[in-house]
């Protein structure tokens, strides 16, 4: 994949507007950051530019209008100062006389954090980078800047003014998560074979569009099933699961997406592997139960051990494995098994191996094994829309800079 890279462009001494995503998990009583790791992975883009004389101003979000997690970015510049080492200024200010002011004020290698971008009502709007860069917050600041560094994969699929309109007026670049991110994803939609995707967790509608995209491209030789997507599968087959199990797919908004499920069976069967058993939570107990000895009257939990079997084997003979989703819940004890023996399969395997979504690098944290996958992409919405094969603006913008 071919971008633009700060290995491109001279920046001493220049006005750089550095979008990051920083949305970071708060406590809703104190507003305290309770979880950093999106700062600590747009930290060595900040430290680079920073270190290179650049003048720094931070764009970043935090949070949606009307969530509880909508806040100022106060805290997060206090957070950022102590992950970098280095001050980072924070002015309670998007592109008033108080920012504007503030960057004029910028001396070579200092860093400034803006308000929370999402203040502004422009925000919301998305749209071609043409369209955005018409918007008063595009107008504004860019006069200020000589050019635009986007690092904020995570937000890479939307198309907001500070994602997209920049790059209409300002010379562009990724930051070197965005160059991380994509080149790491990339080997995912271009695999060395046999290309093995892992599916589990509980967003269907997510797991299904990359299921289509994976197989109807050629991407994927397997997939994998596991979590609410196995039983979705299993209900769109004909099996009947149990009473608490139909509640669950029903209560998730299972039901509407069975008739798409059972398309790509009907396409795809052979290439769409169904757990042969599975682990049911028994008066407080994991007890296995085959597929084929269905319904049963306990709620599903995880995959089975034959299944887990199965599908450690597959995963060892891999060239490429992409694992989005845990395959049960992994949080409770007794039922993280299926999750994470495929992760430490996948560690053990010669294969190129990615994983996405903050639930399985928890798992993988707790399996020991996160330091032993190629690729852990930091972006969740992002990540599942790169491999679905879905519209990205963020990065169709800086291909088309290329």
């Amino acid at each position: 994949m071919s971008l633009p890279t700060l290995d491109q462009v001279e920046v001493k001494g220049k006005t750089v507007l550095l979008r990051v995503d920083i949305n970071s998990p708060l406590d809703p009583k104190t507003g305290e950051i309770l979880e950093d790791s999106r700062m600590r992975e747009c930290a060595p883009t900040i430290r680079e530019l920073a270190g290179k004389g650049a003048k720094v101003v931070v764009l970043a979000h935090q949070g949606r209008p009307g969530d509880e997690d909508f806040a100022r970015l106060e805290k997060h510049a206090a957070r950022l100062s102590q992950i970098l080492g280095m001050p980072v200024r924070y002015v309670p200010d998007v592109l008033g006389p108080a920012a504007k002011e503030a960057i004029r004020g910028l001396r070579p290698g200092e860093v400034l954090l803006l308000e929370n971008v999402r203040f502004c009502a422009e925000e919301s709007l998305s749209g071609t980078p043409e369209q955005m860069a018409r918007t008063f917050l595009v107008r504004e600041l860019s006069s200020l800047a000589d050019l635009y560094v986007n690092d904020a994969f995570g937000a890479a699929h939307r198309g907001q003014p500070s994602l997209v309109g920049f790059g209409a007026v300002l010379p562009t670049y990724a930051g070197r998560l965005m160059e991380r991110e994509l080149r790491g994803l990339g080997r995912a939609r271009e695999p060395e074979r046999p290309c093995v995707y892992v599916l589990g967790g509980g967003k269907s509608k997510d797991s299904l569009a990359m299921i289509e995209n994976v197989l109807s491209k050629g991407i994927a030789d397997l997939v994998l099933t596991g979590g609410l997507v196995a039983q979705l599968f299993l209900s769109a087959s004909g099996r009947q699961l149990g009473g608490p199990n139909e509640q669950i797919l029903k209560e998730k908004g299972f039901e509407k997406e069975r008739e798409r499920a059972k398309k790509l069976l009907s396409a795809y069967g052979e290439k769409i592997r169904l757990p042969v058993d599975l682990a049911v939570e028994k008066g407080g107990r994991r007890e296995e139960v085959e597929v084929s000895s269905l319904p049963v009257e306990f709620p599903v939990k995880d995959v089975g051990s034959r299944t887990i079997r199965e599908y450690s084997e597959l995963i060892r003979k891999a060239r490429t494995v992409v694992a989005n989703g845990p395959l049960g819940v992994f949080e409770q004890e007794g039922f993280e098994r299926g999750t994470v023996e495929v992760l430490r399969a996948m560690a053990d395997s010669q294969a190129y191996t990615i994983i996405g979504g903050g639930h399985m690098v928890a798992a993988a944290e707790k399996a020991g094994v996160l330091s032993k996958i190629r690729h852990v992409s930091t972006g969740g919405g992002a990540c599942i829309s790169f491999l679905a094969g879905e519209p990205m603006p963020v990065v169709e913008l800086l291909l088309r800079k290329a």
